[in-house]
């Protein structure tokens, strides 16, 4: 069979690389309880300039941001795909492939049509300008939406029966209908200091922007408004901006998916709005709204007009998937994932529209393709299988990683641990990591060993209300039950302080997260990168290594989730 033309580039590029480069001396790994010779082997094995080459070609122009459904992406799956291959290590994607068809719609908003404005009971209408002021997604997939529509404003937008929490509920203790209507929200969740309520200072998923829209939907809106406010999201407008200005995915048959108006307006619009309400002053109502009892859903004298309109294209894409076998044909698999898309091209950008994605997340593909060919080198085979899955569509909302959860290659009963990797800027040699979610898993005290004797200090999240455990792959898989975590490099780096490694972070994310400057670097240290991946090899090892699947600790939110795939 003829190979495509994106095949035969991508072949001859892996292999170019491949000539050129040399295997150095095996780096110095720590001698851990219970790992194999052969293991230990195989995680010094792992090079750095072997993911630096994999960053700098899946961020290069060439594969223009990686967008789910484009060329550049299919390069990107190929690429990988091929490296798989290489390496040795075994397709498991559909029909004895690399590739898992991810069937999904993608929607464009029309900027210069669309159209936004708020329409009091009596008097004039107030313009909204597109992209400065609100963004929108229609998620139907529907090429034109046209509304005039009531404004609920429902405060944070979470119905939390076991936080004795309902923010749809009106004076009279009811249920406000928002059928057919707009429920306007706060982004994040009431702050709070007590564990036993949302979990204190760490977000739960009811402050997920993603749960603002499912309830809603479920209760029959036919939009959303999410007011933003940078310290309660964690990120500037920009980031809401650009994510926007691109196209946004769906999986194709989703049923929450209905909102004709998906949106995001900027905290000075939602005051003008109030105001026109006779509501006074938003910042007072937001923290009224976080107060147990203070709270009451009310419909607002203003209406929101909208037209929308939208480019639409159905595709699929692809989850790529490896496997390496285990010693035992019993299934009690590990798994490694990391998202491969980015944001793709801004048609409509002044200059480079490109979202290279170089940091985010090239880095974690290099490391999840230099992981899988050091396990499928090893002198010894793993206990039980591993899987690699690069997945796609991660930056539209998690869908490649949902849907790799809802379809893994094997049951999620018999998945022991899934380790994720996102965004590990290569800026030097950490001494510190956060694994947010890996306390939660009876794993954690082999983790904590692990990281020990890695030199790797254990800290907590830093932005524990960013609700970082909700925003990345591992989450997909932890909602079907499959005990996961991300591996975070900290703040601490060789030869710096503290305050340096964030001042690393801080720049990133106000200059280059979700911006087409995040771009490869030559004078990248890719050598944190690789001492990250021999940690998660050496995890990855030993939680293969167990009698028994590892497990959610009693009376975790996913607890149930575990016990019900069990049953399946």
């Amino acid at each position: 069979m003829p190979r495509t033309p994106i095949q035969l580039y991508v072949t001859a590029a892996v292999l170019a690389a491949a000539q050129i480069h040399a295997q150095p001396a095996p780096a110095a790994v720590p001698d851990v309880p219970g790992l194999p010779a052969a293991a230990r082997a195989a995680a010094g094995s792992i090079d750095p300039e072997m993911i630096r080459a994999h960053v700098r070609f899946l961020s290069l122009d060439l594969l223009e941001g990686r967008g789910p459904g484009t060329r550049g992406a299919e390069l990107a799956s190929e690429y990988i795909a091929t490296e798989f291959a290489l390496a040795g290590v075994e397709p498991a994607g559909d029909n004895g492939s690399y590739f898992q068809r991810v069937p999904l719609y993608a929607v464009h908003t029309v900027e210069d049509k669309t159209k936004f404005s708020f329409v009091p009971a009596s008097g004039q209408a107030l313009d909204l300008a597109y992209g400065t002021e609100i963004v929108a997604k229609d998620q139907t997939g529907q090429a034109v939406a046209d509304f005039d529509a009531p404004i609920v404003f429902v405060g944070y937008g979470i119905h939390a029966p076991e936080y004795h929490w309902d923010d749809y509920a009106g004076p009279d203790g009811k249920d406000i209908d928002v059928r057919g209507k707009i429920a306007l929200v706060i982004v994040n969740e009431p702050p709070s200091d007590d564990e036993r309520f949302f979990k204190g200072k760490a977000l739960t998923y009811y402050g997920r922007w993603t749960y603002k829209y499912e309830e809603a939907a479920r209760r029959g809106a036919v939009g959303v408004l999410i007011i933003h406010r940078t310290d309660l999201a964690s990120y500037g407008w920009e980031v809401v901006r650009n994510s926007q200005a691109i196209e946004k995915s769906y999986l194709d048959g989703d049923p929450s998916a209905t909102l004709r108006a998906a949106s995001w307006i900027q905290h000075g619009v939602a005051q003008r709005l109030f105001s026109m309400a006779g509501l006074g002053d938003l910042d007072r109502a937001i923290d009224q709204a976080g107060k147990p009892g203070a709270f009451h859903a009310v419909e607002l004298s203003v209406k929101l007009r909208g037209h929308v309109e939208s480019r639409v294209r159905r595709y699929v894409s692809a989850n790529v998937i490896g496997r390496v076998a285990g010693a035992s044909a019993a299934d009690h698999a590990v798994f490694y994932t990391a998202h491969y898309d980015h944001l793709g091209i801004d048609p409509d950008a002044k200059g480079d529209g490109i979202y290279n994605g170089a940091a985010d997340n090239g880095t974690g593909c290099g490391i999840l393709l230099e992981m899988a060919r050091a396990f499928a080198q090893a002198a010894q085979k793993p206990p039980h299988a591993v899987y690699f899955a690069a997945v796609t569509a991660e930056e539209q909302g998690l869908l490649g990683s949902q849907y790799l959860g809802m379809h893994p290659p094997v049951p999620a009963a018999r998945i022991t641990l899934d380790l994720n990797y996102d965004m590990l800027l290569p800026v030097g040699v950490p001494r510190s990591v956060t694994l947010g979610g890996a306390e939660r898993i009876d794993f954690w005290p082999t983790v904590e060993s692990v990281a020990k004797a890695f030199d790797l200090a254990l800290l907590p999240d830093p932005t524990p209300a960013a609700g970082h455990y909700y925003r990345s792959d591992h989450f997909s898989l932890a909602r079907v039950g499959i005990p996961a975590f991300s591996v975070d490099q900290g703040d601490l780096f060789e030869g710096h302080d503290p305050a340096w490694g964030r001042a690393q972070a801080q720049d990133f994310v106000a200059h280059h997260y979700h911006q087409p400057s995040d771009e490869y670097h030559a004078d990248w240290d890719f050598r944190g990168n690789a001492k990250l991946a021999r940690f998660g090899l050496v995890l990855g090892w030993l939680a293969s290594e167990q009698p028994k699947p590892v497990e959610w600790l009693p009376g975790d939110e996913f607890e149930a989730a575990r016990k019900a795939s069990e049953t399946k």
